[in-house]
Parts: structure tokens; C-alpha cells; sequence
């Protein structure tokens, strides 16, 4: 498929599917899908440790495993952008 813009020059296009998709972007930024693995530990690791809450009510523990989730997630993106703007910034100069 084309689609043609106001210079009259042509873009094209493939249609990729989800799967496509997302190796595409796990080879662009390897950081995202360790990210969402660590979120998906985040919240496993929350299932299997709910029967030992204690006294703490089922909000406040989801609350809590909420927050370990994303930050988790975030801790893990960050790192990938400190690595790419180290990889970008610091070690092309010298170069």
C-alpha cells in the first residue's frame, strides 16, 4: 500500500500484525519487555504471597502491590534510558 503526501512522494507501508509488533519493538527497546516481565513477577509474586497478609485488609495489600508493580516497571525503564542516552551521548563522542 502507498500513501501518497503533499510533495507527491510515496510512503509505503506493511501491515504487521501484534506479534510483529511487538518483536519489532522489543528489538528497538529491549528495556519494555523486561519491564513488563517484571510487572507481571511483580503481580505474581503479590497472588501467591496473599494468604500471609496477616491482619492488613485486601485494599491496602493491593495498594501496596500496585505500587511494587510500578515501580518495578518504571526502575526497569529508566535503566533502559540511562543505557540508551549513555549509549548515545557518551560513547559515540568518542568515537
Amino acid at each position: 500500500m502507498s500513501l501518497t503526501t503533499m510533495s507527491e512522494r510515496s510512503i509505503y507501508y506493511e501491515e504487521e500484525s501484534q506479534s510483529d509488533r511487538l518483536a519489532r519493538k522489543s528489538k528497538e527497546t529491549p528495556f519494555f519487555p523486561i519491564a513488563i516481565g517484571l510487572c507481571t513477577a511483580a503481580v505474581g509474586y503479590g497472588a501467591y504471597a496473599y494468604k500471609n497478609r496477616g491482619k492488613m485488609s485486601t485494599s491496602v495489600y493491593l495498594m501496596h502491590l500496585r505500587v511494587g508493580a510500578q515501580g518495578a516497571a518504571v526502575g526497569s525503564l529508566t535503566l533502559g534510558l540511562l543505557y540508551t542516552m549513555i549509549n548515545q551521548y557518551l560513547i559515540k563522542k568518542k568515537e
